[in-house]
């Protein structure tokens, strides 16, 4: 990677840790479910009256209910419940273990000996932090977070799927001359992000439906002007960046990022979004480090390590999405 590259993939990061922090001051004037619909709705008005819509199939209703209704209402719901930003940033990291154990039994991809290694370092830190529930890692909080990585897994896989899908209708018969190799190798590049970025503005488009419907149900009485007139301007700037710095700013350069090198060489830095996650709560929010929190970072990193060694050679651009 150029100086450059590697510069965006560390900002990249930084911004992906820090969100977690914004989202916990989001949740100081909203509840979980209306701020997970109010976060796709300003990402995807107005950007889907430009972006031209992807097939709309079961996989794609896959992708959005995964990646983004489940990952986000479960985070949220966590972190309102009292989990930390800093080990919900470490423990929605697991979803990498889980994508590995999905593609393995719904797609038929190998799983070596070094991601079987890395898998059983990554539960030794799960169960760390299991065994010290409570405080700023409440049971109910635990269950959400596990629950919202599990819908991230289910999420890449579809994005991996999506990509297939795409591949396969671009794809022309054996006697002709194949589309993409007409096409000059920027132009190509520069098709792989917008690809992506329709993905994450139309399937935040579903998701936001289908969060604003949950959040009429069970979160009834905050539907009113005062919810939104005595928001404080933190909660409103801290919307904002989730929005705009982490969704739209934060993916467009991770896919440019994967447009120009091989996945590779960027999804390992993905690494650095529970370190920078874990650095910031506690320097912004006060979030205390304690030496069981640390074992289990070790731990967990270290298992996330093992695991990429095989994973990033099939890691999908569109898999890309994160907080």
């Amino acid at each position: 990677m150029s100086p450059i590259h590697l510069l965006l993939a560390i900002i990249v990061t930084l911004i992906w840790g820090i969100n977690f922090t914004f989202i916990a001051w989001s949740l100081e004037s909203f509840p979980p479910l209306m701020l997970s619909a109010m976060r796709f709705f300003f990402t995807a008005i107005p950007l889907v009256l430009f972006i031209k819509p992807p097939k709309f199939n079961r996989t794609l209703l896959t992708y959005a209910v995964g990646t983004f209704v489940l990952q986000y209402a479960f985070v949220f719901t966590a972190m309102h419940l009292g989990a930390s930003a800093g080990l919900t940033a470490l423990l929605l990291q697991l979803q990498i273990f889980i994508t590995v154990l999905l593609a393995y039994f719904m797609l038929g991809e190998s799983v070596n000996r070094m991601q079987m290694v890395g898998m059983v370092i990554g539960v030794l830190g799960l169960a760390v932090i299991a065994a010290n529930l409570g405080g700023d890692m409440p049971l109910l909080g635990f269950i959400c977070i596990l629950i919202a990585a599990t819908g991230w897994s289910f999420g890449n896989i579809a994005s991996k799927q999506i990509s297939k899908q795409a591949a396969a209708a671009n794809a022309t018969p054996s006697h002709s001359v194949n589309a993409t190799s007409l096409q000059s190798p920027r132009a190509t590049a520069l098709s792989a992000p917008l690809s992506a970025l329709s993905l994450v503005v139309w399937g935040g488009l579903i998701a936001c439906v289908i969060l604003t419907i949950t959040s009429l149900i069970f979160e009834t009485a905050a539907w009113q002007v005062a919810t939104f007139t005595q928001a404080s301007m933190k909660s409103w700037l801290s919307l904002g960046f989730i929005v705009y710095m982490s969704t739209l700013i934060g993916f467009g350069l991770w896919a440019f990022l994967l447009s120009e090198n091989t996945a590779s060489k960027v999804v390992p830095f993905a690494l650095l979004v529970p370190v920078f996650g874990m650095a910031t709560s506690v320097l912004l929010t006060g979030e205390v480090v304690t030496w069981w929190k640390l074992l289990a970072m070790g731990l967990i990193l270290s298992g996330l390590v093992l695991a990429n060694l095989k994973r990033s050679h099939f890691a999908r651009k569109a898999n890309a999405t994160f907080n």
